[in-house]
């Protein structure tokens, strides 16, 4: 039954996985101009196809064009569930920038080629790859996948993050959609990176920060960890700045201690 179960997986993974390696190629072998990409929405997620894009589940927007952010007229306006569609902007191979709408529909445009509807696991593969190919777009390409249906992004995110072949950019950006996740396992992976001397010092200060940003003050203990033990003074401090940021009793705690033994390491 075991083996049964082992084939049956890799009968499904190995299309999403040439229909990704299909989907990063068609993109970057596509003309110079846009291309349109589109797969589904994760439920409660909406938007009007051009100015914003709206978290039901949540009762907040997830970005906005062009709005007076003092307007909450917003949550009165219509909000068509899904797809997630995706300009690309390409030039010469390389995606030189992105920009995600849910909901409407394309506008005619003479310079797009439009790919159609793709799976949100092959979406997810071609997208991180095209993530580590291009540093300055990066952030363009993951946040679309945060909105996608079915599919589990941190550890994807967290393996980019890890990647030090990666571009700087997409690293820290990598780390940022992970503080975003939130999970007691993104937590821990965050935690490997702040606190690895190995790594490139910009990365491990985003994941300080990315640390200080999970909800119910989940990174504490590590900020605290790394506040007192790391060798890197700089990510001390940085680790103490955040920590000055929240109203955790423990960093208070941390800060006392500190004061009262002066001359602690």
């Amino acid at each position: 039954m075991r083996m049964l179960v082992q084939v049956a997986t890799v009968l499904v993974a190995v299309p999403v996985v040439t229909e990704a390696q299909s989907l990063a190629g068609r993109i970057g072998g596509a003309p110079d101009g846009e291309v349109r990409v589109a797969f589904a929405a994760r439920e409660g997620i909406c938007g009007d196809g051009e100015t914003f894009i709206r978290d039901r589940n949540r009762d907040n927007y997830i970005t906005m064009r062009n709005w007076n952010g003092n307007d909450r007229s917003w949550r009165n306006r219509p909000c068509e569930d899904g797809p997630v569609r995706v300009a690309l902007r390409v030039r010469d191979g390389v995606v030189r920038s992105a920009q995600a709408y849910v909901g409407g529909g394309w506008s005619p445009r003479a310079s797009s080629t439009d790919l159609g509807l793709v799976g949100t696991g092959a979406a997810l593969i071609a997208f991180v790859e095209l993530a580590r190919k291009n540093g300055s777009s990066s952030d363009d390409v993951l946040f679309p996948l945060t909105l996608a249906d079915s599919i589990v992004v941190w550890p994807a995110f967290l393996s980019l993050a890890r990647d030090k072949s990666a571009p700087r950019a997409t690293r820290k950006q990598a780390v940022f959609w992970v503080s975003q996740a939130a999970g007691e396992k993104a937590a821990e992976g965050l935690s490997d990176l702040a606190t690895d001397d190995t790594e490139d010092r910009d990365v491990r200060e985003q994941a300080v920060f990315a640390l200080s940003q999970l909800p119910d003050e989940r990174g504490v203990p590590v900020l605290i960890r790394v506040a007192t033990t790391n060798k890197d003074r700089e990510i001390r401090k940085k680790a103490m700045f955040w920590l000055g940021q929240s109203d955790d009793p423990r960093a208070l705690a941390l800060f006392e201690d500190i004061l009262t033994k002066p001359n602690r390491p």
